[in-house]
């Protein structure tokens, strides 16, 4: 009989137990069939956005191309004309008449849209140099170190509002959509809900690696019109959608799980969003010649490298990344890059202006050597060399010494170049030579203080002790550059014993 009430007992209790399991049972599959509809719905709704959104960021990122497109062209034509302009000094002859189909002579058009180039040229020149002369920036500024990238106001003026008009229609895009579908806070309690109440199915149901996919849309939307390229360009951390993802999943109060898969949230949402935009940026928009644009470029994927672990050398967003950067500057060496070779007669020639462009077309190059550099410590040190060194350092800029007077000019030149490169390739450098690219450069420096030292002899004594200086500063480059070799066979052919005091303590 005790069996029989004991077995009574345990029946109870299972059908209590039962029932409670029951009642859990239907909780969660009620939960499920909305969740089930509300995915559906919101799936439904992004289907019929996204293709609007696709829309309306190629239309934006178009009007961004096809306006850098017009700047680096308008620099072609400029450097262009002003070269054949001086390269045609003196040669030029009666041309036969070029006439187009309707009789009109093509000669004298194409002279005169170079008239009028040139007139805008000298114009937007003029404006920023009373512009430095107003900040106060315009001693020791050389003519092609700051960058042609005013654009005329009617042209700023429907650039702005055909963007206005596509940011217009980018606001408007769910006002038939209710909150609950097409913003932040309407979506994500469903998926936190989801979290908090069956953990375990969110789990298995790898809802974390839905989710980004899921929010991009919403993310690309409000990133529109962000640039990281422009000066007044909004930080991408005080918008409304990192600061509605950023704790997404974890209640106030409650500590963070490092393993929680949700904490990779904010840093995928970077790479699969805010990397590709970069991306395009760069390789559509980007100038490589603008030191303004290369630093605020440099500046951010220092940033957000150091921020967020997706942005790294492994991941294949940064990968494209980092190949899309090399391949911009690599075409602004091929494309963009020139600097001219004229007879001394010339360039000697104030009248001319030879000399003039010749300056301005090199210093450009020290400035595009300076921003190529200015990515140490992103890109590879080897592609670095192979760009700021053989491709522009050797190509361009050394050529143009060597066929130019030796000189206080070259020499502060020569001064320029040393400072841009980055003092972390010589630190490990073994023996007493520097980089195999530099020997050139070394060459030509020794060169220099040859023919100082040459000028110098039967001047005066302060024309000595001046010349003497420059050596020991010439010295001094070759030092900085690890250049030992070279700068130790100097200081004790000119019998400089200071400097050799010096190299015996280094």
């Amino acid at each position: 009989m005790d069996q029989v009430q004991d077995n009574l007992s345990a029946s109870e209790e299972s059908t209590v137990k039962l029932k409670s399991s029951f009642g859990d049972l239907e909780l969660q599959y009620k939960f499920f069939q909305e969740m089930r509809g509300y995915v559906r719905d919101l799936v439904e709704c992004l289907n019929a956005k996204v293709p609007v959104i696709n829309s309306l960021e190629t239309q934006i990122h178009n009007g961004l191309k096809q306006r850098a497109s017009k700047l680096v062209q308008r620099r072609q034509e400029d450097i262009k004309d002003q070269s054949e302009d001086f390269t045609m000094k003196g040669t030029k002859a009666a041309a036969a008449p070029n006439l187009d189909p309707h009789g009109r002579d093509r000669n004298s058009r194409e002279a005169n849209a170079k008239q009028r180039r040139q007139a805008e040229r000298e114009a937007r020149r003029a404006r920023r140099r009373r512009a430095r002369q107003f900040q106060g920036i315009d001693q020791g500024h050389y003519e092609g170190l700051s960058s042609d990238d005013e654009v005329p106001d009617s042209e700023v003026a429907s650039f702005q509002a055909e963007r206005e008009r596509l940011l217009e229609n980018s606001r408007t895009l769910f006002e038939d959509v209710v909150d609950e579908f097409s913003t932040f806070n309407g979506i994500k309690p469903h998926f936190e809900k989801w979290k908090y109440a069956f953990s375990e199915t969110y789990t298995e149901a790898y809802i974390s690696l839905c989710l980004p996919k899921l929010f991009s849309p919403f993310v690309r939307l409000q990133l529109l019109s962000w640039n990281a390229l422009e000066t007044k360009c909004s930080d991408f951390e005080e918008m409304e959608w990192f600061e509605s993802l950023m704790f997404y999943g974890f209640r106030e109060g409650e500590g963070i799980e490092k393993d929680d898969p949700d904490v990779k949230l904010m840093p995928s949402l970077v790479e699969k969003v805010v990397l590709p935009k970069l991306t395009y940026l760069v390789e559509n928009v980007w100038d490589p010649m603008s030191s303004t644009q290369t630093h605020r470029l440099v500046d951010f994927v220092h940033r957000i490298a150091e921020d967020y672990p997706t942005v790294s050398a492994e991941n294949k967003h940064t990968q494209k990344l980092l190949k899309c950067i090399v391949s911009r500057m690599r075409k602004t060496l091929d494309d963009d890059v020139y600097v001219p070779l004229f007879p001394k007669t010339l360039l000697e020639n104030k009248a001319s202006g030879a000399n003039t462009f010749l300056q301005r077309q090199f210093w450009s190059c020290v400035k595009l050597l300076g921003n190529i550099l200015l990515w140490n410590g992103i890109v590879s040190s080897g592609i670095l060399q192979e760009l700021a060194l053989d491709g522009l350092l050797n190509r361009y800029l050394l050529l143009s010494l060597q066929n130019s007077d030796i000189n206080e000019d070259s020499i502060q030149k020569c001064q320029r170049i040393v400072s841009t490169l980055p003092r972390q390739w010589f630190v490990n450098l073994e023996g007493d030579s520097t980089l195999k690219q530099l020997e050139n450069l070394c060459r030509y420096l020794q060169h220099t203080v040859s023919t100082v030292h040459l000028n110098a002899a039967g001047g005066s004594d302060i024309d000595k002790r001046r010349t003497k200086e420059i050596m020991k500063s010439i010295i001094k480059l070759m030092v900085n550059i690890h250049a030992m070799d070279h700068a130790l066979s100097i200081a004790s052919e000119y019998s400089l014993k200071d400097m050799q005091s010096m190299f015996a303590k280094i």
